[in-house]
């Protein structure tokens, strides 16, 4: 039986695609370069807010410097509106309130910047006690690298076999196979599900009641 749930946060337990394009869109037009429809950031955004800015500028526009501009605008803007449109999935909060009752540990692992992953969470989640919520912290490589996994083990004392990983994209599967973690694919998310199921997860889900059906049956 796991111990240990940890979760993705943007496309599995939020959707907070609309506040990203918003904010990315806004830092683009300030800048004075073309921004994207809100269709287009499903597939721009996993890999943390840099390689999102750097998928973002035109072509010929993707320099080091540039990225950072365009950072430089974006943080300060999505900081004041990152929960404007963004909302938990239907039955997330129920769900974690459900595992938590339960008894399971529960962890967050972002690719956001640790101080959005953290205030969404306090935002959205309130009551969930949550045994550690890390987010893009600097020095710290981003997933599909495992060291956020890692760092989570290390703090929990949980051992890999004892642990589901559920995320939403290519970027999340990969994650759980380099901590070597059971996965488990989220449908509802940024990506399609044929994206998910190239890396073969153990479970595959289409609502958030199945995740708790798979750790309690």
């Amino acid at each position: 039986m796991k111990k240990l749930i940890i979760f993705d946060l943007d496309g599995t337990l939020l959707n907070t695609i609309a506040d990203l394009a918003q904010s990315t869109n806004y830092a683009l037009s300030t800048l004075g370069y073309p921004t994207h429809p809100e269709s287009a950031y499903p597939f721009m955004v996993g890999n943390g807010i840099n390689k999102l800015f750097e998928r973002a500028l035109p072509e010929g526009e993707k320099t080091e410097a540039n990225i950072l501009r365009v950072r430089q605008h974006f943080v300060p803007y999505y900081d004041m509106h990152n929960a404007d449109k963004s909302r938990p999935y239907p039955g997330i909060p129920e769900l974690l309130e459900q595992l938590q009752s339960r008894g399971f540990q529960l962890a967050v692992a972002s690719n956001k910047y640790q101080a959005a992953t953290e205030k969404l969470i306090v935002h959205y989640f309130p009551n969930i006690r949550f045994k550690a919520v890390f987010g893009q912290r600097e020095g710290i490589p981003v997933k599909p690298d495992p060291t956020i996994v890692e760092d989570i083990l290390a703090l929990t004392k949980i051992a890999h076999e004892d642990v589901l990983y559920v995320g939403d994209s290519a970027v999340d599967m990969q994650t759980a196979i380099n901590a070597r973690v059971t996965a488990c694919g989220v449908t509802w998310g940024f990506r399609p599900r044929a994206e998910l199921e190239a890396y073969n997860p153990r479970y595959m889900v289409d609502c958030a009641e199945e995740i708790l059906h798979l750790l309690t049956r």
